[in-house]
């Protein structure tokens, strides 16, 4: 059997911002605009990205899951800008989307992404014209991708996130029956389910409940992004150790405490009575880009 491979990228945070009228720019966001016109404009660079994005077309992936954070301050042009992007990806059947906290950046802003993403964030079966829900599941070769929103808009330099009683309770339903069918479940949440204490601030509050549900239930991977890092956690299932893996933003350059872009890659088979899950890390060293990392997982 062939192994199945899914790239994972992250936190594209998407330029040039667009012009903004003054009334635009009330609250929360005008932090936003002058952060990101002082110097996070000169951190996210497209022109990694379509390095990046075009390496990764290279190696020829099943599925690709992108975990958030397409927009900067969730100014209505930005979100268009954005399905565009989204395009040159691929298709929605070979991309899986699920929002960041920037998606969501202030009150309001969470009605753009399910119309303009909707295609990327429906789940298996969904009618194109349906709200867009969360969990949601696709099945893709052994894969069963899950994935759910921590999108909530929060106050003035806070990026904290919250999946919500509604989606623990469907994913209190989910994992056990992905598991009934033998798919490799992976979990696609922009915020990390384990948060260091100086990152409290961007943490995802009701983490102790979903590692609870991953503790009892299990998965087989979890992957997200927001910390701009990479990062391998290991967690507690009901039988082993599971791998929670972050990536810096799939736009950086390395600057400052900044990590450069990169991109995963988990290679996905089945063998005997159990999975084995290989994992590449690619992105930029030293300007050039290559291979980062090759382990096993699982």
């Amino acid at each position: 059997m062939t192994a199945y491979v899914l790239a994972h990228l992250s936190d594209p945070h998407l330029g040039p911002m667009p012009q903004a009228r003054l009334r635009d720019l009330a609250g929360k966001r005008v932090i936003g605009y002058m952060n990101w016109t002082r110097k996070r404009h000169a951190i996210h660079r497209l022109d990694v990205l379509d390095e990046l994005v075009a390496d990764m077309h290279a190696q020829r992936p099943g599925h690709i899951a992108i975990t958030g954070d397409l927009v900067n301050i969730a100014l209505p042009p930005e979100f268009v800008a954005a399905r565009k992007w989204l395009e040159r990806v691929g298709p929605p059947e070979n991309v899986s989307l699920v929002p960041g906290n920037h998606d969501a950046y202030v009150a309001g802003s969470r009605e753009h992404f399910p119309k303009i993403w909707a295609e990327y964030l429906h789940g298996d079966g969904d009618a194109p014209r349906e709200p867009v829900t969360f969990p949601f599941v696709r099945r893709r070769g052994p894969l069963a991708l899950i994935g759910v929103s921590t999108a909530v808009p929060t106050a003035p330099f806070m990026a904290t996130g919250r999946l919500g009683r509604d989606q623990r309770d469907a994913l209190e339903s989910l994992l056990p029956e992905l598991a009934s069918e033998n798919l490799f479940r992976v979990l696609l949440i922009h915020h990390p389910p384990v948060t260091s204490k100086r990152r409290w601030a961007a943490r995802l509050q009701d983490s102790d409940e979903l590692l609870a549900l991953i503790a009892k239930y299990g998965i087989e991977l979890v992957l997200h992004g927001h910390d701009h890092r990479h990062a391998t956690v290991w967690i507690d299932g009901p039988k082993r150790k599971i791998p929670a893996i972050g990536v810096p933003s799939a736009s950086a350059i390395a600057r400052g405490h900044n990590q450069p872009a990169a991109y995963n890659l988990f290679s996905v088979e089945k063998i005997g009575g159990g999975w084995r899950c290989d994992h590449r890390v690619r992105g930029f060293v030293n300007g050039m880009l290559g291979d980062i990392k090759n382990e096993r997982l699982i």
